[in-house]
């Protein structure tokens, strides 16, 4: 595939990918991960530095295209909501970013695996079973809650730097059940975690020689993030047109279908 078909087709995967994200309001890195290991032929770890690097652009314009329907004033009363996830996500992302780089591409390829078949199956139980609309925290404020958030971070941030992705997935609903957040204004909560996360993740993955897939991809990556936020936006304009438990459903089932199929005999 030669440069220009790789950029057209990471255009028009990034577009598509980035619509179905905006219907559900999500990034749609999870998706990207097995495209760039299945159809660009990238090995595990330098698709996850990639896919990272286009999410953390992805996520940066998220956040102020949001910012028209969830002012910035509002997220500062949660600001202890921030604080409380990211002083375990932090943490999580550096410490998994560094062994990622150090692992075998083959145990990196099956946690990969397990990790995505984990968001399908979360997405699908999301679809079936719902969750409330932040009415009641699941713990009121003090020592526990700040304890259940610090772990919930930590597990977050490993997540999140393992597979490139934002963790909007399991974030958003973390600051719902736990916090008695509305969801709209998790979901911009959520990329205020994502964005210093990611960064940490992207710092510690630099040490890596994996790294260099950046300046070899870097056509591949620039259409990709155009395609990504173009499909976001259309993805938004878009919202309400198809139910967003039967889209969620669907795209837990192509997740788990694509993460088995990529990543188990991936080298």
């Amino acid at each position: 595939m030669s440069p220009r078909t790789r950029a057209g087709w990471g255009f028009l995967a990034g577009a598509m990918i980035g619509t179905l994200g905006g219907l559900i309001g999500l990034g749609g890195a999870e998706f990207r991960l097995p495209v760039l290991v299945g159809l660009f032929h990238l090995p595990s770890l330098e698709a996850v530095i990639l896919n990272k690097a286009v999410s953390l652009v992805v996520v940066a314009a998220a956040l102020i295209f949001r910012a028209e329907t969830i002012p910035f004033d509002q997220l500062v009363p949660h600001i202890d909501v921030v604080l409380n996830l990211l002083a375990g996500s932090l943490i999580g992302a550096w410490w998994a970013a560094g062994h990622a780089i150090r692992m075998s591409r083959q145990l990196l390829n099956r946690i990969i695996m397990v990790l995505l078949i984990g968001l399908a199956l979360l997405m699908l139980s999301e679809a079936i079973f719902g969750f409330n609309n932040g009415a009641t925290p699941l713990i009121e404020t003090g020592p526990i809650r700040f304890i259940v958030g610090l772990a919930a971070g930590l597990g977050i941030g490993m997540v999140a730097a393992l597979l490139g992705v934002a963790g909007g997935e399991l974030l958003i609903p973390t600051i719902v059940l736990l916090y008695g957040i509305d969801i709209k204004l998790a979901g911009s909560l959520s990329l205020v975690v994502s964005l210093p996360t990611m960064i940490v993740g992207f710092a510690r993955y630099s040490s890596s020689n994996a790294f260099t897939v950046l300046r070899q991809e870097r056509l591949l990556f620039r259409w990709m993030v155009a395609g990504s936020i173009l499909g976001a936006g259309i993805g938004g304009l878009l919202l309400g047109i198809v139910p967003p438990r039967v889209l969620i459903s669907f795209l837990g089932v192509i997740l788990l279908i694509s993460a088995v199929k990529t990543f188990k005999h991936a080298h």
